[in-house]
């Protein structure tokens, strides 16, 4: 009988990482995401995956803030399948700091989430990926570089995480692959929803001057796992061609 490869997907009931489970979900994998507030999108998330294919999804309620919560998070996860084949990093905070806004409450709300907890959950999950001969993908940003305006702390925490993703990626080598799929403009924010000329301004650079869908990063992502035997150290920049113009 074939054995059904399980996916770990962090903040994963919500937008991308949403469309992510439910792309790898139709994929055939076993998906296991984790949630903070959203309990109502994460069980219903649950109804309509399992009512697909019963037993085949599972969300865990985890607020990541140290090395034992992860830790908590993973002896949780490992128990619903008994194997974890994928991690996606995709959780992340995301709002502007600038240069006067700047304070030590922001640096660690947005670092932790966005660069510790990735290589805390790498680290935890490291033994486990290294027996399955799995992978790491983390969702970075295509503003890693150039950097997005007044926003200061998420930029660095980005940029770390692609570093990271590099320097995993030698370290893990060659039992784990570590990748990056960095978005463009497939979502707008939830804070900026209302600012028309804003998105317009967007469009205008980009190469196929229009939004991305969620799946086009979750195709990525199932290429990069399923495919990509030989690609490790890289990152895919999802944008429609906007950093031409940037």
């Amino acid at each position: 009988m074939a054995i059904t490869r399980t996916v770990f997907i962090t903040g994963g009931a919500r937008r991308i990482g949403m469309a992510v489970a439910k792309y790898l979900h139709a994929s055939g994998y076993n998906i296991i995401i984790t949630y903070d507030k959203s309990r109502h999108e994460a069980n219903a998330l649950s109804k309509t995956l399992n009512d697909i294919r019963q037993g085949s999804f599972a969300a865990i309620n985890a607020n990541f803030s140290s090395k034992k919560t992860c830790e908590a998070a993973y002896k949780k996860a490992i128990k619903v399948f008994g194997r974890i084949d994928v991690l996606i990093n995709n959780a992340s905070k995301f709002y502007p700091t600038k240069i006067n806004d700047v304070n030590e409450k922001s640096w660690s709300d947005i670092i932790d989430t966005n660069l510790k907890i990735p290589l805390l959950l790498s680290k935890e999950f490291y033994p486990e990926l290294k027996k399955r001969k799995g992978s790491i993908v983390n969702i970075i940003d295509i503003h890693v570089n150039p950097p997005l305006k007044d926003h200061i702390i998420y930029n660095v925490s980005k940029a770390g995480l692609l570093a990271l993703t590099k320097s995993l990626a030698k370290d893990l080598a060659p039992h784990i692959r570590v990748n990056g799929v960095s978005p463009g403009a497939i979502m707008w924010p939830e804070t900026d929803m209302g600012n028309s000329s804003k998105k317009k301004e967007i469009l205008s650079r980009i190469a196929l001057r229009r939004t991305g869908e969620p799946d086009d990063i979750a195709k990525a992502i199932l290429f990069l796992i399923q495919s990509a035997n030989y690609v490790t150290g890289q990152n895919i920049d999802i944008d429609g061609g906007r950093k031409l113009n940037m």
